[in-house]
């Protein structure tokens, strides 16, 4: 219950209170519209107790234009309710989509090797619809309801205090109900959205995947796996279907043994003279306006209900830790001269496995350092340390000696390069996955970067050039197209300091020709990171770190390390027989 008062406290101080005005005047819309829409049940009255005995038409003409402006102020008021609140609720959503999706960039790196991407798809675009409840008609029709079924029932005690009485029990039965089941209900739409999430990101998952499944025949894996995800959803929407029927069907049979009881009641009264005909027509006209918003609000209670548990989900992530803290990393870079410093770093996943120990080494300015060893060694964490991905667990990184956990990520990385063996190219044009880092980059920039990757050399065979719609992750290009685009695109950054993680590995003989002459250009003059099981592409690196275990074992040029004939010997004298 506390869950609940602290989610609808967020909600309200983050959506509705910043709208108090135009939720204010969505109030006084629906307070127009309930109030228009009480005059027919007093005319009615009026038109069987005094009008048609009297046979006054000038009164019959009053009444009926009485009612005809009632009802067009409950249309006016209606149709400006919904365009109003539900443009603003849409637009809500909007705005929340976006910075759902703002919050997801700025959370770590370490935060998305935990989820799936179709999950937070769902995150961004799926639980946040909800807010539409909040800020659109749900909420303030559930307060427009109240006043309405308020307003109603003084006038039913005024009218028959005793049939009045006979209605609330089972009007007080049924919201003991509804509160029950919408207790019951929360924790499930919850549920609901975890499973939703985990549907989609699996769903996701295999159509990206979908070459290698059917390389494997694993289609009837993935078709039983996703089943079993579909038929857990079915499960959970089948038991917030259970709780909304059982609030409906009480309704209706509570409410429907008040009405038979007030049938029985109101013509008991009218034999015995106690009431009129048209108090009683006016009665059950009142009754239904006090019980309809009542069966209104228990649907609204549901919606609202969903709409707190998929906000439940937008708090919890937007309320996480953005890997660029400002009140932390307070010093911003202005020019990088690129020397970066690794002093005793240690590192582990979730401070268990040690996956670095007293890490030490120097990269000068405008060196090359090449970083070799077994599959599993720490290479890669080596790399994530200098690109910020990662933060060490003991010890320092230093950029031009300014401890890089303290430094602004946005003004370290525009002078950042990083070029991965699975670099990751959009479904657009084969420009513009180049000027991915620079949108407003000049055509001769663009065309520098071109050549020096030898991207023309295959570019130039398609019809449009550059503007060649490469497909989903660059479907449509080999392996060594894709690194050369990737290392095009490194080049238009211009960066201070390159990180190279197995980009050559993707390379036939001839592409690696074209590669290595732009990888030359791409280093020159910049400190650069290359991580490469392939030792042939590094040995002119000013230096080579052997790590085995976490920890570097050897240290040197490659002449160097050959002659001492170690673990890099050993490395070289393999690939050699290859």
């Amino acid at each position: 219950m506390e869950k609940t008062k602290v989610n609808f406290r967020w909600a309200f101080k983050e959506f509705i209170w910043p709208r108090r005005k135009i939720v204010s005047l969505g109030l006084v819309l629906i307070i127009i519209r309930s109030t228009a829409g009480l005059v027919l049940p007093y005319a009615s009255k009026n038109l069987i107790d005094e009008v048609i005995p009297t046979q006054d038409m000038d009164a019959l003409y009053l009444l009926i234009t009485v009612v005809c402006v009632a009802l067009l102020f409950q249309s006016v008021s209606s149709f400006s309710l919904t365009r109003i609140l539900s443009v603003e609720a849409q637009r809500l959503i909007s705005i929340l989509r976006a910075k759902v999706q703002q919050k997801l960039l700025r959370l770590p790196v370490s935060f998305f090797d935990n989820q799936k991407s179709g999950a937070l798809v769902s995150r961004v675009m799926s639980d946040v619809e909800g807010v539409r409840n909040l800020v659109g008609t749900g909420l303030v029709q559930l307060i427009g309801g109240s006043l309405t079924a308020v307003l109603s029932l003084v006038i039913l005690l005024r009218i028959n205090a005793t049939m009045t009485s006979f209605v609330l029990l089972p009007v007080i039965v049924f919201g003991f109900i509804a509160l029950k089941a919408f207790g019951y209900i929360r924790p499930i739409f919850r549920a609901r959205g975890k499973i939703n999430a985990e549907v989609k990101g699996r769903l996701t998952e295999t159509l990206n995947g979908v070459r290698v499944i059917k390389g494997f025949n694993a289609e009837a894996q993935e078709i039983r796996v996703f089943e079993e995800g579909v038929d857990q959803l079915f499960q959970n929407v089948k038991k917030s279907l259970t709780a909304t029927a059982l609030i409906t069907s009480s309704s209706t049979f509570l409410l429907g043994l008040a009405s038979a009881g007030i049938m029985g009641m109101g013509g008991y009264f009218i034999m015995q003279k106690t009431m009129t005909y048209g108090d009683f027509v006016s009665f059950t006209l009142f009754l239904g306006f006090m019980i309809a918003p009542i069966v209104q609000m228990s649907n609204i209670g549901s919606q609202l209900t969903e709409a707190l548990a998929g906000l439940d989900r937008t708090q919890e992530l937007l309320s996480l830790e953005e890997e660029n803290n400002p009140a932390i990393r307070t010093k911003k870079i202005k020019s990088i001269k690129g020397d970066v410093t690794f002093k005793n770093i240690s590192f582990s996943y979730d401070n268990q496995i040690e996956v670095l120990r007293d890490i030490n080494f120097l990269a000068p300015q405008g060196s090359v350092t090449a970083l070799v060893g077994s599959s599993g060694s720490g290479k890669s964490t080596i790399a994530g340390l200098v690109t910020a991905f990662l933060n060490p667990t003991s010890g320092q990184v230093l950029i031009d000696g300014t401890d890089l956990s303290t430094v602004d990520l946005s003004s370290y990385r525009s002078q950042l390069g990083v070029v991965l063996q699975d670099d990751f190219l959009y479904e657009g044009s084969i420009r513009e996955n180049i000027l991915f880092p620079r949108p407003n980059a000049s055509e001769k920039d663009l065309q520098a970067a071109v050549k020096s990757a030898y991207v023309d050399e295959f570019s130039d065979r398609f019809d449009i050039g550059l503007d060649t719609v490469i497909g989903e992750r660059g479907v449509k290009l080999s392996g060594g197209q894709k690194q050369r685009i990737s290392i095009a695109r490194a080049l238009l950054a211009d960066p201070k300091i390159v990180v190279l993680d197995e980009a050559t590995s993707n390379l036939d003989t001839e592409s690696e020709a074209f590669i290595q002459k732009s990888l030359g250009a791409l280093m020159h003059n910049r400190t650069t990171f290359v991580i490469a099981h392939r030792l042939s592409t590094i040995q002119k690196a000013d230096q080579i770190l052997v790590i085995e275990n976490g920890g570097i074992i050897e240290q040197g040029k490659h002449q160097e390390l050959i002659a001492a004939k170690g673990r890099y010997y050993e490395l070289h004298t393999f690939q050699s027989r290859i």
